[in-house]
């Protein structure tokens, strides 16, 4: 592992988009997500998604030029073709429009349809926040994980994430609907690390804590069982409806890489219109106080309320330098036209 700036990693992803067809501003924009996303210690969805971006650059399936354009707007809502752009541009896009009408009418529902992988979902949950908004925001995508009961993949694993404003410190929920994720899978088995529970089945179904044969199974654990699976279920069907769009079962024909067509829906409150900022805090800081003052548990020192351990390594990865793998950033360095 190497410690790398985060200005130095932001400068040299923008490098590997510019190369791969973005022009400088937007690629600096999607650049500062991906090294946010490793910053805040999501790997998954940083530096390690890197490659697998200017891939499909390469290949079309995201039009770098592509903008969002405005399908139906009805009230406080809009909705928005993607057009196949970048998903990082479409989903802030579609924030800043939500947090728009928000701002004057105290609600604000933008949904895409037509987009592509917008990386991490927390991104715009953090980002509404530090404008003092609240946000709830989902996204579909292709098939990944088995419904509950079944062994072929037929749910997405449709990130879903929740943004509360707070002075002390955000409260963000940022989750997928499987126990964990591929990008975690894949994470813990570059450590060659198990995980700390069962993430899903083996080919001969039975639970394991190892990533790989997971990964090979394709059969991840819903959270919660059935009721993940649930979840994922109505996710997808009302990303879809709500944006007039794809769901899962039609990404799945697309069959160009990861959330390729994808729904997705973005809501924004603005809590100072409702009982005000101040409330707002002190409603946020008695849950956490509550949170943080549980007895812990066996083998654990402190109960976190959600956020709580990014803005931790945010903080010590912003003084010290972004933790990288060395392997995955030789990657990105010669994606970049640099050598390691």
């Amino acid at each position: 592992m190497a410690r790398i700036p985060f200005e130095t990693v932001q400068h040299v992803v923008t490098e590997a988009f510019v190369k791969a067809g973005m022009n400088e501003q937007e690629a600096s924009v999607c650049a500062r997500v991906h090294t946010e996303s490793s910053c805040d210690g999501i790997y998954s969805h940083g530096l390690n998604r890197v490659a697998r971006f200017v891939d499909y650059l390469k290949r079309g399936w995201v039009d770098p030029n592509a903008k969002p354009s405005l399908v139906k707007k009805l009230g406080v809502i809009e909705i928005y073709d993607g057009n196949r752009g970048p998903g990082i541009l479409n989903a802030f896009h579609a924030t800043d429009r939500a947090i728009a009408i928000a701002a004057g009418q105290g609600i604000g529902v933008v949904t895409l349809r037509n987009t592509t992988h917008w990386m991490r979902g927390g991104t715009y949950g953090w980002y509404a926040a530090d404008k003092g908004y609240v946000a709830i925001s989902w996204t579909n995508t292709e098939s990944c994980m088995p419904s509950w009961g079944g062994k072929n993949t037929r749910l997405g694993n449709n990130p879903f994430v929740m943004a509360v404003p707070r002075k002390k410190g955000h409260i963000v929920l940022d989750m997928a609907m499987s126990q964990y994720s591929y990008g975690k899978l894949q994470v813990t088995r570059l450590k060659g690390a198990t995980l700390p529970f069962p993430g899903g089945f083996d080919k001969e179904g039975n639970l394991t804590s190892e990533p790989g044969p997971i990964e090979e199974s394709m059969r991840i654990l819903p959270m919660g069982y059935w009721k993940g699976s649930g979840f994922s279920i109505l996710l997808d069907t009302l990303a879809a409806v709500l944006s007039e769009g794809l769901a899962t079962n039609e990404i799945d024909q697309i069959k160009q890489g990861s959330c390729t067509g994808c729904s997705q829906v973005i809501m924004v409150f603005d809590p100072r219109q409702l009982g005000g900022e101040e409330f707002t805090d002190k409603v946020a800081d008695s849950v956490v106080d509550y949170v943080n003052s549980s007895t812990p548990a066996e083998n654990n020192r402190e109960v976190l309320y959600p956020g709580e351990s990014t803005a931790r390594i945010r903080k010590e990865h912003r003084a010290n330098g972004i933790l990288v793998d060395e392997g995955v950033w030789a990657e990105v360095l010669s994606l970049a036209g640099r050598s390691a």
